[in-house]
């Protein structure tokens, strides 16, 4: 499978946006994804993953009640929706995928990766 992740940008600090993991190739509906970012210096980490029918999902401490992932395997795409975005959340978002029927935490867990979107938040 085939990712490719967009809808990244600049935006003032408290504002949001949603980015998108679209897939190609077959049977993508069982796929669990996952949403990892790295800034500038730093590890890639977790932000936020969703088994493959969207019934379960998981996020990281420092975005939790601020971002919701999501699925519409109709539409070969996951979602990240952003709100109350801040200045340390800017890094480059990544999506992963890989088969399986629970959601993964770790880097290593996945198989495949698209591209990344950077996010930028600043006034």
């Amino acid at each position: 499978v085939q990712l490719q992740a967009f809808g990244g940008g600049l935006v003032q600090p408290g504002g949001s946006l949603r980015l998108s993991c679209a897939a190609s190739g077959r049977a993508f509906s069982s796929y669990a994804v996952g949403w990892f970012r790295q800034a500038p210096g730093k590890e890639r980490e977790f932000v936020a993953t969703i088994s493959w029918n969207g019934g379960r999902t998981a996020d990281a401490d420092s975005v939790k009640g601020r971002f919701t992932i999501s699925r519409d395997n109709a539409k070969n795409t996951v979602y990240l929706q952003m709100n109350s975005l801040k200045p340390e959340d800017s890094a480059v978002y990544y999506c992963a995928a890989r088969q399986g029927a629970s959601m993964y935490f770790k880097r290593y867990e996945y198989d495949y990766w698209g591209q990344g979107t950077l996010v930028t938040v600043s006034s």
